[in-house]
């Protein structure tokens, strides 16, 4: 987790702070240090590591001897696997044509580009430092520096964004023709300053719910596979890293605030920089929270986070999520697929795209 922005963004409720080449300096030394004091682990250099990814933030503020030299520790402390997915998420104002040839040249073989709108108006209202051109120069840099894994994120329900709006965003994206691309519904999440304040002219939910439709139409007639929520690829071009939540697999984490997942414990790192930084500076492990899951805290998570992906889990899951309540699967099972919402075959249940739309209050359900 690269923690810094040059400004942040109204909707965000991520762990970041402001950004100073001083202030990064100090959290690259600490960022190395706790990535040595984790590989130091007996079992680190067995570990096959098949994806990094450099979330935040900003982490297109990385110079490129800086993200190099990230890179190479991460590759000496671990065993990173020589086709390992290798993101890095991108803003376009930061992203610049040196940058982006940099970045692929010290082994970034994938760039997330934040875009979320080509309406000016709306981006200064949002807090992005981009405008529609910075976002169309950023994308046409990438694949000049040779970037054959490109992923673009949008976001719809925006305040005062209309089906014309979207549309046009989504077209002008799809004629990209972006590897990969996600699309999030606007969510007013505690921590983001439009939670705290409110925001006026947001779209009603019959507008929200036409702009979802209107996306997973246009995406699937481009020939993109809608394979999670909020998620559409080409062939072969699906997230692996973002998988890897999906499936409740394991991940290492690094940096204040991110969060990993090891056997059966979860845990996080402190989230503020400075307090981030003091502890390994002394040599102390950042970590600030973690806990043990039971059987069935883990069944359930798994559960919820498989039904994120088109390829569902398997039926026995839900058998074994239900084994005390005799009957309330049956019921279940038939209300969804009544509603279109679900689909049971070869032994696996899965979601139908309706059911990617109402997937929080069906999750309710599961738990």
């Amino acid at each position: 987790h690269i923690p810094f922005c040059r400004r942040r963004c109204r909707y965000c409720s991520f762990n970041t702070g402001p950004y100073s080449p001083q202030a990064m300096d100090r959290f690259l030394s600490a960022l190395l240090r706790e990535i040595d004091l984790v590989g130091e682990a007996e079992w680190a250099g067995r570990i096959g590591i098949g994806t990094v990814f450099l979330g935040g933030g900003t982490p297109s503020l990385l110079e490129t001897h800086e993200l190099e030299a990230l890179l190479d520790r991460l590759r000496k402390r671990f065993a990173l696997l020589p086709a390992a997915e290798v993101t890095v998420e991108c803003n376009p104002e930061s992203l610049t044509p040196d940058k982006a040839e940099g970045y692929r040249l010290a082994g970034v073989n994938r760039l997330s580009l934040g875009v979320q709108s080509f309406d000016s108006a709306l981006l200064a209202r949002l807090g992005r430092l981009h405008s529609p051109d910075d976002a169309r120069r950023a994308f046409k840099d990438a694949r000049a520096a040779g970037f054959e894994n490109l992923s673009v994120d949008l976001i719809y329900g925006l305040p005062g964004q209309d089906l014309p709006v979207w549309e046009q965003a989504v077209s002008e994206i799809l004629a990209w023709a972006p590897e990969h691309l996600s699309a999030y519904g606007l969510t007013l999440d505690e921590g983001s300053r439009w939670a705290a304040e409110g925001v006026a002219g947001l779209p009603n939910e019959e507008t929200v719910t036409a702009q979802y439709w209107l996306l997973a139409r246009m995406a699937r007639e481009a020939g993109y596979e809608h394979y999670e929520i909020s998620n559409y690829a080409k062939a072969n071009f699906r997230s692996r890293h973002n998988q890897i939540y999906w499936r409740a697999e394991e991940y290492l984490a690094f940096g204040p605030g991110s969060a990993g997942f090891l056997g059966d414990v979860r845990y996080t790192n402190v989230k503020s920089v400075e307090r981030y930084s003091g502890l390994l500076e002394a040599g102390r492990s950042p970590i600030d929270q973690w806990e043990c899951l039971t059987d069935r805290q883990r069944l359930g998570e798994r559960l919820i986070l498989g039904l994120r992906l088109a390829d569902g889990v398997p039926l026995a899951w839900l058998h074994a999520r239900f084994a005390e309540t005799p009957g309330c699967l049956e019921t279940l099972l038939e209300t969804w697929t009544a509603r279109d919402l679900l689909l049971v075959q070869n032994g696996r249940v899965s979601l139908t795209e309706a059911g990617f739309l109402l997937s929080d209050s069906l999750f309710v359900e599961l738990l």
